[in-house]
């Protein structure tokens, strides 16, 4: 067993100190896994990895009834569901129209623009896609969270849903595929690679 199991294991039965054990041990991936996430926002995203991580693991640590993972990779995919979620309702507050959303940016000069800001997907139309799927197949919706979310490999995500490699490339083949005709094309295949 793992040291990050075993403190798992021990925030899961109660005990107070183990969440402050825990954070060292996992901060560095959780960070890599947020930052990673955020690089895929549409630019001018204000929410930064740290702050993407610290609330992730409140929302992990600081519920009671949400702390029963199995093993690290249980508790890296319920980060990354966490981190989804915050990612989503970011997106939806930035979306209302009290924080502007449906005004057009202008700027003041734009001969002196160099180039275009790259285009990146609509996490809210993955969102909404990924959700139809999951109520389609489930597991196929869990192995989206772990490869795309999360960061996993295939085997790592296999092994966390408990099923061979082979058969988790093909619920990925399946899913990736659903997911691009669902969207429309609007996330590039390659980010779902």
């Amino acid at each position: 067993m793992s040291e990050v199991t075993r403190i798992l294991s021990a925030v899961e039965q109660g005990d107070p100190h183990a969440a402050e054990q825990l954070l060292p041990l996992v901060y560095d991936e959780l960070r890599q896994l947020a930052a990673h996430k955020l690089a895929r926002q549409m630019p001018g995203q204000t929410l930064q990895p740290t702050a993407l991580v610290h609330e992730a693991y409140l929302r992990l640590v600081g519920d009671p009834k949400g702390a029963d993972w199995d093993s690290r990779g249980h508790f890296f995919a319920a980060a990354a569901e966490a981190m989804r979620r915050i990612l989503v309702e970011n997106a939806r507050r930035k979306g209302r129209r009290k924080h502007g959303g449906g005004l057009v940016r202008h700027d003041l000069d734009p001969a002196e623009q160099i180039t275009e800001p790259e285009v990146r997907e609509d996490l809210l139309a993955l969102d909404e896609a990924l959700s139809k799927l999951t109520s389609v197949d489930p597991q196929a919706g869990q192995l989206v969270q772990l490869r795309y979310f999360a960061g996993l490999s295939i085997p790592e995500a296999a092994k966390a849903l408990g099923v061979s490699p082979r058969t988790a490339d093909r619920l990925w083949s399946f899913a990736r595929v659903w997911l691009l005709r669902e969207i429309g094309g609007d996330v590039a295949d390659d980010q779902l690679s």
